[in-house]
C-alpha cells in the first residue's frame, strides 16, 4: 500500500509572510513613498499661485481674513485619489505575484491591509504638520484652507491625524474592493458594479430630495464633528476590507 505524499510545509511564521507582503508592496518607494506628495505638493503650490494672482489683481472676497469666508481649496482630494488607484494597483499587479512565492490569499490580504495602515499613519504625521502651519500662519499668510477645514476652528493636532488617517484608509480599501471585483468578474463585473453604484446613488439622491431631508442630514453631520465622521468611515472602510476579502478568497489571478 503506497503512502501518500505529505504535503510541503510552508516555511516561515505567518507573520513573518504577511510582513513579507508588506515588504513586497514597499519595494517600489516612488508608488507609495514619492509620487504621492510630488502630486500634492504640486496641487499645492498651483492652489497658493492662484490665490496670490486673486488677491493681487483686487478679488479682496476671503483673503480679508474673515474666519467665515475663507478660501477654501480640495487640493487635499489629489492624494487621496491616488491612494485609491494605488490600492487598486497593488491587488491587481501584486497579488499573482505574491501568490507565487507560496503566500495564502489571507495572508496576501492581511500584509495589504497592514501596509495601507502604515501608509496612512505615516502621511498623516505630515499632513498634520502642514495643518499645523496653515493655521499657524493664517493660512499660509492668505486666510486658505487646504489641510483644515474651515469650520469648527481647525481641530487639535490629534484630530487632523485621525481624520487623515482614516480618510486614507476609506479610499485605500475602497480601490481594493473595486480591484477585486475586477479580479473576480473582470470586464463584465465592472460593467455591473458602476451601473448599479451609479443607480444606486441617483436613486439615494432622490430619496433624499423628496423626502426633503438634507436639513437633517446637515445636522447630524455637525452634531458628529469632523471626528465623528472619520469615525464612521472607519465602519465604511471595514465593510469594504470584508467585501474584498470576501471576493478575492475567490479570485483567480491573471497575469
Amino acid at each position: 500500500m503506497t503512502s501518500r505524499p505529505r504535503p510541503e510545509r510552508r516555511k516561515g511564521h505567518p507573520m513573518t509572510r504577511i510582513w513579507n507582503v508588506v515588504r513586497l508592496h514597499l519595494v517600489n518607494r516612488m508608488a507609495y513613498v514619492t509620487l504621492p506628495w510630488i502630486i500634492l505638493g504640486s496641487a499645492f503650490l498651483i492652489t497658493i499661485a492662484i490665490w496670490m494672482i486673486l488677491r493681487s489683481v483686487g478679488v479682496t472676497s476671503g483673503f480679508d481674513g474673515s474666519a467665515s469666508s475663507p478660501q477654501f481649496s480640495g487640493a487635499l482630494l489629489s492624494i487621496l485619489i491616488y491612494l485609491l488607484v494605488a490600492a487598486v494597483m497593488a491587488i491587481n499587479l501584486t497579488f499573482p505575484f505574491a501568490l507565487g512565492f507560496s503566500v495564502t490569499r489571507r495572508e496576501f490580504y492581511l500584509g495589504t491591509a497592514l501596509t495601507f495602515g502604515l501608509v496612512s499613519a505615516a502621511n498623516a504625521v505630515v499632513l498634520t504638520v502642514l495643518a499645523s502651519i496653515e493655521q499657524a500662519t493664517n493660512g499660509w499668510g492668505l486666510n486658505g484652507r487646504l489641510f483644515t477645514v474651515p469650520w469648527g476652528g481647525g481641530g487639535t493636532p490629534i484630530e487632523h491625524w485621525f481624520g487623515f488617517f482614516a480618510l486614507q484608509l476609506l479610499f485605500s480599501f475602497a480601490g481594493a474592493a473595486i480591484a477585486t471585483i475586477y479580479m473576480r468578474w473582470r470586464i463584465n463585473g465592472m460593467v455591473v458594479f458602476w451601473v448599479v453604484g451609479g443607480a444606486a446613488l441617483v436613486g439615494l439622491f432622490a430619496l433624499i430630495a423628496y423626502t426633503n431631508s438634507w436639513a437633517a442630514i446637515g445636522s447630524w453631520m455637525t452634531a458628529n464633528g469632523t471626528t465623528g465622521m472619520a469615525a464612521w468611515s472607519l465602519l465604511v472602510s471595514a465593510l469594504a476590507g470584508l467585501a474584498g476579502y470576501a471576493m478575492l478568497r475567490r479570485a483567480t489571478p491573471k497575469n
